[in-house]
């Protein structure tokens, strides 16, 4: 990926426009955070990895060897195995950073892509790319420490995600549950 370069991972194949929804934008991401969306746009995610102000404690406990980590419910496995994404690509001239450590940058303005590129196996992009994928059956109580943690973080369709267990009490609550 060319990290000149900003994208979107759609499961639309033939997106010749991106126009921003009303009272929106269109957004995009970094390479460096791209695979953090290499999933079903509404797979429920919990994605981190170490800043140069992580602690050691946090890159042990939560990293260990992998550089980046993307834990998705297991429910959601199959669907992550089998559903097709394709990845537009965009200068980023027209876009304004809007969160650093997420990578995330959006306009206002319509934007035409460069390119797309089709990606038929997304759990084999992640492990292309070096990404550890973690399964679990429910991402709630890792949520909750990755967010109190010194990591860099992104915390993605939670509201899709299993109930979360009995008795659970979240400090960061979820927009839309």
């Amino acid at each position: 990926m060319n990290s000149d370069r900003l994208f979107h991972v759609s499961e639309t194949p033939d997106i010749e426009v991106f126009v921003p929804r009303p009272n929106d934008t269109v957004w995009a991401i970094t390479a460096a955070r791209l695979h953090n969306y290499l999933v079903p746009r509404d797979c429920p995610r919990v994605t981190f990895y170490a800043r140069p102000e992580t602690s050691a404690a946090d890159r042990e406990r939560f990293l260990g060897a992998a550089s980046s980590v993307v834990a998705i419910e297991s429910a959601w496995r199959a669907r992550c195995e089998s559903t097709p994404l394709y990845v537009y690509a965009f200068e980023p001239r027209q876009f304004r950073l809007r969160d650093e450590i997420a990578g995330y940058y959006t306009t206002e303005d319509s934007v035409r892509p460069l390119h797309v590129m089709r990606i038929d196996g997304p759990l084999v992009a992640l492990a292309e790319r070096g990404v550890d994928v973690r399964f679990l059956a429910s991402l709630w109580h890792l949520r909750e420490e990755v967010a109190d943690s010194s990591l860099g973080f992104s915390i993605i369709r939670m509201r899709n995600a299993s109930p979360p267990p009995d008795g659970f009490v979240s400090r960061f609550p979820v927009p839309g549950r």
